[in-house]
């Protein structure tokens, strides 16, 4: 009998241990992110957020080490040597009737769509959801422009991105040349506590930049000329998944482009374009910010001048 009980507590204690066996931890992907020039280092998800709570911005160069990631970014691909920008604004007779075109019910009206997706994370269902919806906004904006009289020549397309399931979106209108004119924006947003399930309606960032070019497409469209391919270079929008995790959609398009030798004349990117509350703050009047960290000094230069015409 005493062996039975003491076999019963054997076991027993054998089956409570048993419980208690920690399973192995699953070991979290790391990842190799730039904060500056030269500055690297390996972190977690978990820590890209982290970094970003603390206003710490990086670039995720973990596929790209072997690429100065600022120049895949910006100059290498984007600006051969031979660019020359403008010394002054031209076109203003073509330009200023488009510019009274814009609709800010139209960019309401989109964003308030755009932000009810839960959130935009690259990697949850509602940031892929949102990318396929706004990949319909710019093919109904192309299909429904130049009437009946203009044929137009605009495509849209998906850049999919085989590690996450949120595409980026390219919309390209051919010119009279290859060389290409990019436009910009980031698509997703996230949110750092919870960065799947958490709500990150992203108005501003980047709500209002991918809202602002949709908007500039529609009306660009509305131009015969530029509509029908007659511009002197192609101009492309791109809408960019998964910017909030490091740069990742930008870097993966420009690294495309880079090995088939694409020409990238100029890139504007357009970066929470709602955004006043610290220029209100500091007392200032609203205004448009210029961002002068890499970059081309030469563009930013142009572009000055284009929002002082």
């Amino acid at each position: 009998m005493k062996f039975a009980l003491a076999f019963s507590a054997l076991a027993a204690s054998t089956a409570v241990t048993a419980l208690y066996i920690p399973e192995p931890k699953i070991k979290e992907p790391v990842y190799t992110v730039e904060l500056a020039p030269g500055e690297t280092r390996q972190v977690t998800e978990s820590e890209k957020w982290e970094l970003l709570g603390q206003g710490k911005h990086f670039i995720d160069i973990t596929d790209y080490q072997h690429i100065d990631s600022r120049r895949v970014q910006v100059s290498a691909v984007a600006f051969p040597a031979s660019v020359a920008f403008p010394a002054s604004v031209a076109h203003e007779d073509v330009v200023k009737p488009l510019i009274t075109g814009l609709s800010a019910n139209n960019i309401y009206s989109k964003l308030e769509k755009y932000t009810s997706f839960n959130n935009r994370y690259y990697k949850s269902a509602t940031g892929k959801e949102a990318a396929e919806w706004l990949l319909q906004q710019v093919q109904d904006i192309i299909s429904g422009a130049g009437g009946n009289s203009t044929r137009v020549a605009a495509s849209v397309k998906p850049f999919v991105h085989p590690s996450w399931g949120q595409n980026s979106v390219i919309a390209t209108i051919p010119g009279k040349s290859a060389n290409t004119i990019v436009v910009g924006s980031h698509l997703d947003s996230v949110n750092q506590r919870n960065p799947t399930n958490g709500r990150a309606p992203g108005a501003d960032d980047n709500g209002s930049g991918s809202m602002t070019i949709l908007e500039t497409l529609r009306v660009l469209l509305s131009d015969p000329e530029v509509a029908a391919g007659q511009a002197p270079n192609t101009i492309e929008f791109h809408w960019y998944a998964a910017e909030e995790a490091g740069l990742l959609g930008s870097q993966a398009i420009f690294a495309a482009y880079k090995k088939e030798g694409r020409q990238v004349k100029a890139m504007l990117n357009q970066d929470m374009t709602g955004y006043v509350q610290g220029t209100l703050a500091a007392n200032k009047p609203e205004a448009m910010g210029v961002v002068t960290d890499n970059v081309d000094k030469n563009l930013t230069a142009f572009i000055k001048k284009v929002i002082a015409a």
